[in-house]
This record gives structure tokens, sequence and C-alpha cells, in this order.
């Protein structure tokens, strides 16, 4: 059971970048697509929670809620949501896991935190990962350069995520005795919030455009198995295993949103953009080896502390 919900972890956060390529390519308004999905995805978990009596109200008063969904949805589903207008959805994935990298970099760099001796080489063979992917077709796309800014942009929004990440860590270890689903939904609905007030100042919403077959489909996919089904899957995992464990499911989904987006809807990738794909992702296993070998090493009981852990990778699967 473990494994099949492993790999359907791997397979749900590796098809929502082409949902959400389907919806903006469809002319859904990507701000406004991105929160209703996380909004009504936060909304019905939060309520689902407090039904149980596994969460309260008081939670949604709490600031770190509102800092951790401007952090991990506002600050890197807009950027992500934006960029798919001009990227493949598989370039998007591939340059979406960056960040873990992008952790160990503001740890070492801001933090001032000793890491391993391998996580430089690691840093370094993933981002010559993002210039295999990049570079090549900046050369071949110069006039477009919306191409370049939304691969730029992607990276920006991997960069918030990443501090969104050190911080919810801290977060999750002050309020050990909330759920981590709670946590995540609160945060989730902040974070459709703020990009609620983003599309009301950027974009026209058209019922019409919303209510194209296509762009339904992709924000109904997108809310319950991508935000609703895919996380509470991976709080299952981190439940049943450790925290590491599940969060691997990043090096994993860029192949198969590559593959999916190739076959299901005619995207391009050349030899540059599959080298690149996994010179990234054999970087960020590099950086992470260390984490990867102690933790998935340990006893699959976990203490609350390292279950609610778990949770900082979570808010990232698109």
């Amino acid at each position: 059971m473990i494994v099949f919900n492993y790999l359907i972890v791997c397979l749900v956060f590796g098809t929502t970048f082409l949902a959400i390529k389907i919806g903006v390519d469809h002319a859904a308004p990507p701000f406004f697509s991105a929160g209703l999905r996380f909004f009504a995805a936060g909304t019905i978990l939060f309520l689902w929670m407090v039904w149980r009596k596994k969460a309260a109200w008081s939670l949604l008063l709490r600031k770190e809620m509102l800092v951790t969904g401007a952090l991990l949805t506002f600050g890197t589903f807009s950027f992500l949501y934006w960029a798919e207008q001009y990227v493949t959805s598989g370039v998007a994935a591939v340059l979406s896991a960056t960040g873990p990298l992008m952790i160990v970099l503001l740890q070492m760099i801001v933090m001032r935190q000793k890491t391993a001796k391998r996580a430089v080489p690691g840093i370094l063979i993933g981002l010559a990962g993002v210039m295999l992917l990049v570079l090549p077709n900046m050369i071949s796309v110069q006039a477009r350069p919306r191409w370049a800014i939304g691969c730029a942009a992607i990276l920006i929004g991997e960069v918030l995520y990443s501090i969104g990440a050190l911080y919810t860590k801290r977060v999750t270890q002050s309020y050990a005795d909330e759920s981590p689903i709670a946590l995540n939904a609160a945060q989730m609905l902040y974070g459709g919030l703020l990009l609620f007030i983003l599309a009301a100042f950027t974009e026209r919403v058209s019922a019409e455009v919303l209510l194209q077959p296509s762009a339904l489909g992709s924000l109904f996919y997108l809310t319950v198995v991508g935000s609703m089904v895919g996380h509470s899957l991976f709080y299952w995992l981190v439940a049943k295993t450790n925290p590491v464990f599940p969060s691997t499911w990043l090096y994993v989904s860029p192949l198969i949103a590559m593959t999916i987006g190739v076959l299901f809807y005619g995207e391009s990738a050349g030899w540059f953009a599959v080298l690149g794909g996994g010179t990234i992702i054999a970087g960020t296993v590099l950086t992470n080896l260390d984490s990867l070998r102690q933790l998935l090493g340990r006893s699959p009981r976990l203490t609350p502390q390292a279950s609610t852990e778990g949770g900082t990778g979570s808010a990232a699967g698109s």
C-alpha cells in the first residue's frame, strides 16, 4: 500500500503541471484560477478538520498562517501559473525541482549552516542542469523573450518556496499539537485569498471563459486531485514512513510531467531538455543525499515533531 500510494503521489504531482498548462492555454486567468483552486481546497480541508475536531477556528487568526500562505502558496504559484502561459509544463516541472537546491543554498549563504561536502558539487551540477535546460532555448527563441522571463519567474517562485519551507519548519515545531493537514489547509486558504487580491488588480475574470470544459476540468482536477487527494496521500505517507521519503516525488514527477506533456499535449522536449532535466535531478539528489540516507533509514515510527516537519515539502506539490 505504501509503494502504491507513493506512485499515486508522484503521478498526481507530475500531472498537475500539465493541468495548469491546459487551463491557462484556454484563457483561464492564471492568478484567479490559482486562487480559486487553493481557496476552495483549503476551505474544504479546514472545514473537514474542524468537523473532525482536529482543528480550531482560532488557527486562522495566527499570523504564521498568513506568512506561510504568502510564501508557499501565493509566492510559489503566482509565478508558476503566470509562467506556464509561456513555457511547457515539462520545463516548468523540471525548474520547480530546484526547490531543494535553493533550500540548501539559503542554509549555506544566509543561515551560515554547515552542509555535507557533496552539497556544493551537487548544487553546481543542479545549476549546470538549469543552464542546459534554459540556454539552448534562449538562443533559439530570441523572438519570444517571455519564455526566458517565464523560466526566471519559476525560479523566483522556488526561492520564495524555499524561504517558506524553512520558515514553515519552525512554525510546525511551534504548533506541534496541530494537525499538519490543518496547517496546510490554513496556509492554502490564505494563499488563495492573496491570489484573489492579485487577480482583482491584474485580470479580467470572465464567467464564459471559466465555464469552458477545459478550464473547468483543469480547475476540478487541480483542486480535488492535486490539492486534496495528493496532499492527503502525502501526509499519509509521512505518517507511515518518514518526512523525507514522500518528498522524493520531486525527483520523479518532473520526468512524468515531461513525458506526458510530450505524449498527450504535443510539447517538445529536445535532447538538451532531457539532459538538463536529468542533470537537475541528479544534482538535487546528490545535494540531499546525506539527509535522504539518514531519514530513509529511520524507523517508520515517527515522533510528532518529525511528522510535522514533513509538511514543509508538501505545499510545493503542484
